[in-house]
C-alpha cells in the first residue's frame, strides 16, 4: 500500500483515524476487540509509527477506542445503552407496545436475514452456527427463561451483524432491552407449549439454513414468517385465556 506522504501532521492523523474507523464500520474490527499491533497497523495502513500514534490519539479523543496500560488499545463499546429516556420508559412500561415491538422486529430482522445471506462471510456463518448451537443446547437443558431468551436474541443478533450494515446493527443494538422483552415474551409463553415450541424450532432451523446457505429471499421470508407466527400464537393464547400474557418489558435483572 502506498505510504501517506507527511505533508501536514494533523491531516495524516485524520487519514489514519478514518482508515481505522472504516475497519470498524466494515466489521473487521468489532467493539471490545483489541487493535492489531502497531507493526501490523503500520504495514496495513502504510504509515509511520508516529503517524499511527497520532491517529490513535485522534480516535481516543473521539471515544472510538480505549487504551489500557499494559493491554493496548481496544475498540470502544460504541453502542452502550444510554440512560433511560422518557420515551423508552413509556415504551417499556405499557404492555400494549409489545406487538409494536414485534412489528419492528419483523421489518428489521427480515432485511437483516436477507443481507446476511448476501453478504455474510465464513467467519460470520461460523458465529451464527455457534449461536444457533448454543440456543439448541439450552432448549435441551434445564435453564431459566431469561437465559433462553438471551441465547435466542444472540442468535438473531449474530444474523443482523452478518448483514454488514452498520446502521441496521446499531439500530437493533440500541433497542436491545425492548427487543429482549419480546423474545422473553415468546420464550415465557410459547416454549412450555410443545406444539408451539416445535414450530419455533423448525422456523429457527429454516432461518439458519437459509442464511448460511446464502439464500437471500428464503432467509428474508423465514425471518418474517418466524416473527409473524410468534405474534399470531401470542394473540391466540390471549384469546384462549382471556387475559394478557405479555411479558413485563422492564425485566428485573436485565438492566
Amino acid at each position: 500500500m502506498q505510504e501517506v506522504k507527511p505533508e501536514y501532521p494533523s491531516q495524516i492523523a485524520d487519514v489514519v483515524a478514518e482508515r481505522i474507523e472504516s475497519l470498524i464500520v466494515d466489521g473487521v474490527l468489532k467493539p471490545g476487540q483489541a487493535l492489531p499491533s502497531e507493526r501490523r497497523l503500520m504495514v496495513k495502513l502504510g504509515v509511520s509509527r508516529s503517524a499511527l500514534r497520532e491517529g490513535l490519539k485522534v480516535l481516543r479523543a473521539r471515544r472510538i477506542i480505549d487504551t489500557a496500560h499494559g493491554r493496548g488499545s481496544f475498540v470502544a463499546a460504541l453502542t452502550s445503552q444510554p440512560a433511560l429516556t422518557p420515551m423508552m420508559h413509556l415504551l417499556g412500561s405499557q404492555p400494549r407496545t409489545l406487538y409494536d415491538i414485534f412489528e419492528v422486529r419483523e421489518m428489521l430482522e427480515a432485511e437483516s436475514a436477507r443481507l446476511a445471506a448476501l453478504r455474510g462471510t465464513q467467519a460470520d456463518f461460523a458465529l451464527i452456527t455457534r449461536r444457533y448451537e448454543e440456543m439448541l443446547a439450552a432448549n435441551q437443558s434445564d435453564v431459566d427463561e431469561s437465559t433462553r431468551a438471551r441465547l435466542d436474541y444472540s442468535f438473531h443478533l449474530a444474523i443482523c451483524e452478518a448483514s454488514h450494515n452498520p446502521v441496521l446493527v446499531h439500530t437493533l443494538s440500541s433497542l436491545t432491552d425492548l427487543l429482549l422483552s419480546s423474545v422473553f415474551a415468546s420464550v415465557n409463553n410459547l416454549y412450555h407449549r410443545e406444539a408451539e415450541k416445535r414450530v419455533i424450532d423448525r422456523q429457527h432451523a429454516r432461518l439458519y439454513k437459509a442464511v448460511i446457505g446464502k439464500q437471500p429471499e428464503p432467509a428474508r421470508k423465514a425471518a418474517a414468517t418466524h416473527i409473524a407466527t410468534t405474534i399470531t400464537c401470542l394473540r391466540e393464547i390471549e384469546a384462549e385465556e382471556q387475559r394478557l400474557v405479555r411479558a413485563t418489558l422492564r425485566l428485573k435483572g436485565w438492566e
